[in-house]
């Protein structure tokens, strides 16, 4: 398994943070959302989904992927 953190910015609620978790979720990446300092942390098979697909995905969302 792959870990990484991103810099998402425009995440301010709770609903943030199930729209990205869940997003991510479905397509086999845990991911953990830490509002207070705009990051999500990953882990994923890079044999499944890579980090650009992982990017898209939650700018796909409404946030910006730094």
């Amino acid at each position: 398994m792959t870990k990484a953190q991103l810099n998402v910015k425009g995440m301010s609620c709770q609903h943030c943070v199930r729209a990205v978790e869940s997003t991510l979720q479905k397509v086999g990446v845990i991911a953990q959302v830490d509002l207070e300092n705009e990051k999500v942390s990953v882990e994923f098979d890079e044999k499944q989904i890579n980090l650009q697909t992982i990017k898209g995905l939650i700018e796909d969302q409404g946030y910006d992927v730094a």
